[in-house]
């Protein structure tokens, strides 16, 4: 018995090296901005109240591990940084057009990156106001144009079926992707809205004048084109004004139903992207318009009518050689909800591993990042010491750009446990180094950089301070190498010896 105890107590440290998670691998929240869902947490909040809320809930994304956060940027035809084509957000102040005193965005991207996670920018195409009556800015396009306005509901719309419109929403994201440093352009699932039962969309007058030879028995053919028109327009908008901005689309979760199209999920969704949003994501995906595919499926193992296990393996079988991520639905493990089959946090945990085996999926994002404030029956604790429990990049996406940047030259080290190294040269825009990951290993050790267990740090800067653990000092191989924009890695340096 003693034998064995000594041969596990000495096999232990080499196990808990095997059990690694993905190096490379997309984990992402959700800050919703529309009706204060997440930031700011009401109107009118001064600039220090706004920008102290914004730190504190990066903090907390960063915490439990996340490398990226999707920042709703556009919640209703309106704006969260200034513009000449759209509003002020009322979200920001109470009231619409009024300018907050700062650039939340500006400084959203910022704050994100000073914590090397990952911006993307999250809009919402044709939603003009979450209420039909709700006042308006003055300055508001629907004033302008009136004419690309329908009332759907209790909401407003711009017509999708207008040439003008998707024009507009191109103008929009260009405006951003061409002033901004963001990582990437984001939509959901609000294409043509969810329908309302008894209610048909009130696009006749756009369709007679813009059929473009589509019958009336075809309208949701037509309606498909014209999603599949503004995605096309806003993939050659993004990569021709900054190639490495990547484009992503968060659709929900059934494509289409196997009972209405042997390529669908086998599933009994009631609503699909397809047949009611009008929103052919696989399209998308043959088509190469989008990077990265980002499907909510917000349902349990074992769901009667969308299972989560079958849903996200069918996703998997349909990447179609793009990113493929999955979207969580975190706020059904707060206190407050009402579904009691997500009181454990095994479900989460679960899903994640799950997702793992995988062959084509790169990562997860969370509805929404707020829920992380709250104790989420200890799937929190599961994210910082197992799942999420060591660094992280996200992943490289090599149909945008495979070339690595050189490695950092000239690594050296200093007193008092610094070192430095200088930036590579290099060829183009693309390949440029941007951050660099640190490396540390204990001599004698053999070092594998596939194992993100020895990644130190990821940082900006060309220098740092080393930290030293909390046992007795040792050597160390330091290795440095470098990252582009995205994500692509050098080769690492050759090792400096630090004892630390």
């Amino acid at each position: 018995m003693r034998f064995f105890l000594y041969v596990l107590f000495i096999l232990t440290p080499v196990l808990a090296i095997a059990q690694v998670n993905p190096k490379h691998e997309f984990r992402a929240a959700w800050v919703a901005t529309v009706s204060n869902v997440d930031w700011p947490s009401k109107p009118g909040l001064s600039i220090d109240q706004q920008k102290s809320e914004a730190i504190r809930l990066l903090e907390t994304l960063q915490k439990n591990g996340f490398n990226a956060v999707i920042f709703q940027v556009r919640p209703a035809s309106d704006a969260f940084y200034p513009s000449k084509l759209e509003p002020w957000s009322r979200y920001l102040t109470g009231t619409p057009g009024k300018s907050p005193g700062y650039d939340p965005l500006a400084f959203w991207i910022e704050e994100s990156h000073k914590r090397n996670m990952e911006f993307h920018a999250w809009f919402n195409p044709y939603r003009v106001a979450q209420k039909a009556d709700e006042p308006l800015a003055s300055t508001h396009i629907a004033f302008q144009h009136p004419e690309w306005v329908i009332k759907y509901g209790d909401k407003l719309y711009f017509d999708p079926g207008l040439p003008q419109t998707q024009d507009f929403i191109a103008q929009v994201v260009l405006d951003v992707v061409s002033r901004y440093d963001v990582d990437a352009i984001h939509f959901d699932d609000y294409f043509y809205p969810y329908p309302i039962a008894g209610s048909a969309f009130p696009d006749t007058a756009s369709f007679r004048r813009y059929n473009r030879g589509y019958s009336v028995e075809q309208i949701a053919d037509w309606r498909r084109d014209n999603v599949n028109q503004i995605i096309q327009k806003l993939d050659k908008t993004i990569k021709s004004t900054k190639p490495w901005v990547k484009f992503g689309i968060s659709p929900f979760g059934v494509w289409r139903n196997k009972k209405d199209d042997v390529r669908g999920s086998d599933s009994s969704a009631g609503t699909t992207n397809y047949d009611q949003l009008y929103a052919d994501i696989l399209k998308w995906q043959e088509e190469g318009w989008i990077d990265y595919m980002l499907p909510q499926l917000y349902w349990e193992f074992g769901h009667p009518a969308v299972d989560y296990a079958m849903l996200s393996q069918w996703w998997n079988d349909n990447s179609f050689n793009r990113a493929y991520y999955i979207g969580h639905a975190v706020y059904k493990l707060d206190p407050a909800s009402p579904v009691e089959s997500w009181k454990k946090s095994e479900q989460l945990t679960n899903q994640i591993r799950s997702a793992r085996k995988l062959a084509n999926f790169r990562g997860s994002a969370f509805f929404s990042a707020k829920h992380f404030y709250k104790q989420l029956d200890g799937f929190k604790d599961s994210l910082q010491q197992k799942i999420y429990n060591s660094i992280a990049i996200v992943p490289a996406m090599p149909w945008m750009d495979n070339q690595a940047p050189d490695k950092p030259a000239k690594l050296k080290k200093g007193w008092f446990k610094k070192i430095k190294w200088e930036k590579p040269l290099a060829t183009h825009e693309m390949n440029e180094a941007k951050r660099f990951i640190i490396y540390k290993n204990p001599v004698g050790t053999k070092f594998d950089p596939e194992n993100p267990h020895y990644i130190e740090k990821i940082t900006n800067h060309q220098k740092i301070k080393l930290e030293r653990g909390n046992g007795s000092k040792r050597d160390y191989e330091i290795r440095v190498s470098a990252l582009d924009r995205l994500n692509n890695e050098s080769i690492t340096t050759k090792p400096v010896i630090v004892k630390l």
